[in-house]
């Protein structure tokens, strides 16, 4: 949400599309507009256009696909597809008027997320600094290299980082040595980033002045850099 934020307010034009059934970019999303998510039936049967399911401009430059309970089926479907990329399909339409789309994925290996890290750039991972998220990590970097899926994309960064705990302190220090490829910024652990899902406003918005805002500042300007864009 922070992301697609920025980029929109860089007059990026973005589509942030949520595809994870429990809806948290929804969620978060609410204050600015109360949003319903659509079955997915009818688009993955082509009998929909994709623009139908887009709530746009909710914020100036920034649409937005809400999620839906029916997304948990969404696997069962592309299992049924033979070959071909459904999701790059979907959005093939919206290239010419849409600079930027973010996909945030539910967290597990799936076939909707082999598709996802097939299509796309880059992908940004976020890592707590705990040896179980670590674990997590590595399994992704692993079921990227075996599908051949380009493992050099991966961008992970480090996020709800609390530097209070000696734990989370000595692995944000020690960096690309746990995280191949890291971004150079964190996420701290802040209140600031829990209201958003009670006031459902970008933390730019929000609290610009909070520490929490400016890291997600500085990721923005790594991801457009990572993604060659220019101000416009």
């Amino acid at each position: 949400m922070n992301i697609a934020y920025l980029a929109s307010q860089h007059r990026h034009k973005t589509l942030l599309w949520d595809l994870d059934p429990q809806g948290a970019a929804s969620f978060y999303l609410s204050g600015a507009e109360t949003v319903k998510g659509k079955k997915l039936s009818k688009l993955l049967e082509g009998k929909a256009p994709i623009a139908r399911y887009i709530h746009e401009d909710v914020y100036p430059d920034l649409d937005f696909i809400p999620a839906h309970s029916s997304f948990r089926n969404f696997d069962i479907r592309l299992e049924q597809e033979e070959g071909g990329n459904t999701i790059r399909q979907m959005l093939a339409p919206l290239s010419e008027d849409t600079s930027l789309v973010i996909l945030d994925c539910p967290p597990t290996l799936s076939r909707l997320t082999e598709q996802v890290l097939d299509m796309v750039d880059q992908v940004y991972v976020p890592v707590v600094p705990t040896w179980l998220s670590l674990n997590s990590w590595n399994q992704l970097r692993d079921f990227m290299k075996d599908k051949k899926l380009g493992a050099k994309k991966l961008r992970p960064f480090f996020s709800l980082v609390d530097r209070r705990k000696n734990l989370h302190k000595d692995l944000v220090e020690r960096g690309e040595d746990v995280l191949v490829n890291a971004m150079g910024v964190s996420i701290p652990y802040a209140s600031v980033v829990e209201r958003m899902g009670e006031e459902g406003r970008p933390l730019e918005l929000l609290d610009p002045r909070s520490p929490a805002a400016e890291a997600y500042r500085q990721m923005w300007l790594e991801v457009a850099k990572d993604l060659r864009f220019v101000r416009r």
